[in-house]
């Protein structure tokens, strides 16, 4: 048999592989694997596979933090299933920038406070992509996954439903839920004659009921609250950071359940979205999110109709908006719920717990707020009074400072992104800002695990507007950031002059439990009595 390559090309790499024609390395691949058994083949094909995996794992890891070698394929994807606190915290005080890979997915952690900002403020290199599954369960058309004008002209219609005047007319409608809820929590404390119980599940209940309550008013039923209050965290738990590919087409996962939940949400919300529509048209006043968002479309339709029929003078709206289907409004308040839900449970979780174990504080929040009412304590809340509760205000603050209920907001690079001069996240991978480490800085908040509510009135924390990454940053930032502090302000107002509460402290209070956000592991273990007046 002739030589399939030329012997003139021997000690000439180039002219060798010139030379090379396909059916000459086919026949040479075909020699070589003449006679190999099928599992020959497939050891070769694994063995192939994982120093394929290793090698881009290695190549897009480059010079930051992270493991040297990643297990092979699945990579840490049995510490996502359970992540600890402690995991998390070493992975931010590796370096500024880290890295795992799970399955097929990089992903990049930032926890240094100005590549967080700069991450939160590249709309041109990412897109908040919350977890793979998010678009599946939150809608691909959703308003949180739009960008660039698109995105802006969204949001801006969205603006009206958090002004002063919107903020003032869900108070009521939230003085009423936490009379209910309060009520709710004695008789459980009762039911268990007095002995400590979990209230990390009730807290989760009455910040739903709030949410649904504020966003709906009474367009959802009391039944529909009380399920949705009940199945809302299966849509979390769907949410892990990275999935099993393809979990939510299998029956009975948490991603398969999650979804089912989210689609039964979506059609209960655009129910209620044709009701709102129908009860707005009549003239009735606006209570609720929902009616101010259809009030404003209705003033903008009427606008243009006039317009159209050839009428000068016409005062224009203050938000021109479009008219939004029943399907556009159920999905944006789902974000609305997505995004408020286990946030608000951990804070008012801990935020219970924490006023149990200082007395001191809990006793300053009675007396100013007992101070603001005129010594009425069934004076109901108002915003101009709770804007004017100095010390409840900066007790709210230091707790979304010290328990931060959002610890990172994870995004997609949507293209190589060259978050340092040294270094550029691969286009596909997730990139996440961590807030965590900016609100627990020593440098900017002196004994940061310690809670000080003073650090905001006589202190300078006020003034470390960079650090303060509650609420993120950049075009894609919280719109609730006033409405958050408003809601917490008035709740634990109202709590500290009709409740008492103790907290029984266990060898798990302190210890973090991480459920898309922080929950102490023992879930809060108190006692709630109405409170007696003397």
């Amino acid at each position: 048999m002739a030589d399939p390559v030329n012997s003139s090309s021997y000690g000439q790499p180039e002219k060798l592989i010139h030379n090379l024609k396909p059916s000459s390395v086919i026949g040479l691949a075909t020699s070589c694997l003449k006679g190999w058994e099928t599992w020959q083949y497939v050891v070769t094909i694994f063995l192939g596979l994982v120093v394929y995996d290793q090698v881009m794992y290695i190549y897009r890891k480059g010079s930051i933090a992270g493991p040297s070698f990643k297990i092979p394929f699945m990579g840490p994807f049995l510490q996502a299933l359970d992540p600890k606190f402690d995991g998390y915290l070493a992975q931010w005080a590796s370096g500024p920038l880290s890295c795992v890979s799970v399955f097929h997915k990089f992903v990049v952690l930032a926890s240094d406070r100005d590549l967080a900002h700069k991450v939160f403020k590249s709309p041109q290199y990412t897109e908040p992509c919350i977890v793979p599954i998010a678009k599946d369960l939150l809608s691909h058309k959703a308003w949180v996954f739009l960008t660039g004008k698109v995105h802006v002209e969204f949001r801006r219609g969205l603006a009206p439903l958090f002004t002063s005047k919107a903020l003032s007319t869900y108070l009521p409608v939230q003085e009423k839920v936490l009379g209910e809820y309060f009520d709710r929590f004695v008789a459980i404390s009762e039911a268990n004659n007095g002995k400590p119980t979990a209230f990390m599940t009730s807290f989760r209940e009455i910040q739903c009921a709030l949410s649904l309550r504020t966003f709906f008013g009474d367009y959802i039923s009391e039944d529909a609250v009380k399920r949705i209050a009940d199945d809302f965290y299966k849509v979390t738990a769907a949410m892990e950071l990275v999935n099993v590919p393809f979990s939510m087409y299998i029956p009975f996962t948490k991603q398969w359940i999650g979804k089912k939940v989210a689609d039964e949400v979506h059609e209960e919300f655009a129910r209620a979205a044709g009701a709102c529509k129908k009860n707005m048209a009549t003239g009735a006043a606006p209570i609720c999110t929902i009616d101010h968002w259809v009030l404003n479309m209705l003033e903008s339709n009427r606008y243009r109709e006039r317009i159209a029929a050839g009428e000068e003078g016409v005062e224009k709206p203050a938000n021109l908006i479009r008219e939004f289907t029943n399907m556009e409004i159920s999905e944006t308040l789902f974000t609305f719920l997505f995004a408020s839900q286990d946030a608000s449970s951990s804070a008012t979780t801990w935020m219970f717990q924490i006023l149990a174990q200082r007395p001191d504080v809990l006793d300053k929040v009675r007396e100013e707020n007992l101070a603001a009412r005129g010594g009425d304590r069934t004076k109901p809340f108002d915003l101009e009074m709770i804007e004017s509760l100095t010390y409840t205000n900066a007790v709210v603050k230091e707790l979304l400072r010290w328990r931060p209920p959002v610890i990172f907001v994870p995004y997609l690079a949507l293209k190589d992104f060259p978050v340092t001069p040294d270094y550029t996240v691969p286009k596909g991978s997730m990139i996440i800002p961590s807030c965590y480490p900016a609100l627990h800085d020593p440098a900017v908040y002196p004994n940061p695990e310690y809670f000080d509510p003073d650090r905001w009135i006589t202190g300078d924390a006020e003034t470390k507007t960079k650090n303060w990454l509650v609420f993120g940053a950049g075009p894609h930032d919280c719109l609730a950031r006033r409405y958050v502090p408003m809601s917490f302000a008035g709740m634990i107002g109202k709590a500290s002059l009709e409740l008492d509460w103790t907290h029984h402290a266990t060898p798990r209070s302190e210890e973090i439990k991480v459920f898309a956000t922080l929950f102490p592991m023992d879930g809060a273990q108190l006692v709630f009595k109405k409170r007696k007046w003397d």
